[in-house]
């Protein structure tokens, strides 16, 4: 009975392990096709994206086509716009151009007209002037002969003058007295040639006075420079004292105050007689 027993449970688990065993060998037949199933799903899944992408390839390139036709046609559109308007400016530009030129054209002809005018003019003009001034100068030519027989007339009276009034008059000027008058001395030593006025000598001093008619600033340096000419032209004086003097009809303050700094009299007139100034006399 014990025997019977064991017999039973052993068939008992048999039993169960044979129902595990089958539901394990179902389970892995529908994990199989479970397996087989998603790879026949991924498959299909993979054939019909492929497709899909075919598909929109096609529709997109056809798409790009017909995009790129529609700008060609738009770029060829506006090229033709450009063109043309291109041709209207290019033609627009050529009148202006042309009306341009013809403006410069007209208002080169009519300066040219002008000038022409104007140089003619100019030509009588110069002429003239020239005429005029031929006229002129022949007339001023005249002139000045006249007026320089005049202006020696007059200076040669006015050297007289001063000469005349030295002579008659004392003897003593400059703060010296002098036994000797000159007027009209020539120096022709060269490259020291002058001409000396009035000239007062002694033994140890001369007098150099230079007249004039009228005054001016200009005369100064040239009286100075007498001095330097007088000894060059006649040595056997150059060991005395040289004084300078200026005698003019006419005098401005500025030139007498010239004259004072320089250390030159001053010789003026008054009626028929002689205005010394010698305060400031300076030796030379």
């Amino acid at each position: 009975m014990q025997q019977s027993k064991l017999h039973e449970d052993g068939q008992y688990i048999m039993n169960i392990l044979k129902s595990m065993a089958e539901r394990q060998e179902q389970e892995e037949i529908k994990a199989a096709k479970r397996q087989a199933d998603f790879e026949a799903e991924m498959k299909q899944r993979n054939i019909d994206f492929e497709a899909e992408m075919k598909q929109r390839k096609i529709e997109f390139e056809a798409e790009m086509k017909q995009r790129k036709a529609e700008s060609d046609a738009e770029m060829k559109k506006r090229d033709l716009a450009y063109a043309k308007r291109e041709k209207k400016r290019e033609r627009e530009a050529a009148k202006r151009q042309a009306e341009f030129d013809a403006e410069m054209k007209k208002r080169k002809e009519e300066f040219d007209a002008e000038m022409k005018k104007r140089d003619e003019a100019a030509a009588k003009r110069d002429e003239a002037a020239a005429k005029y001034k031929a006229d002129s100068d022949a007339e001023f030519k005249k002139f000045k002969e006249k007026m320089g027989v005049y202006d020696n007339s007059i200076g040669n009276i006015v050297e007289q003058f001063f000469f005349n009034s030295f002579q008659k008059g004392d003897t003593n000027f400059f703060g010296e007295k002098f036994d000797r008058i000159e007027k009209n001395i020539n120096g022709i030593e060269k490259d020291y040639k002058d001409e000396y006025d009035i000239l007062l000598i002694n033994g140890k001093s001369v007098a150099i006075v230079e007249v004039k008619t009228k005054a001016h600033a200009n005369h100064i340096d040239r009286i100075k420079n007498k001095a330097v000419t007088f000894r060059k032209n006649f040595p056997s004086y150059k060991d005395l004292k040289v004084f300078l003097g200026f005698a003019s009809m006419s005098f401005n303050p500025e030139l007498e105050d010239l004259c004072k700094e320089n250390g030159i009299v001053i010789i003026k007139t008054s009626g028929e007689n002689l205005i010394f100034y010698d305060k400031n006399i300076k030796t030379y």
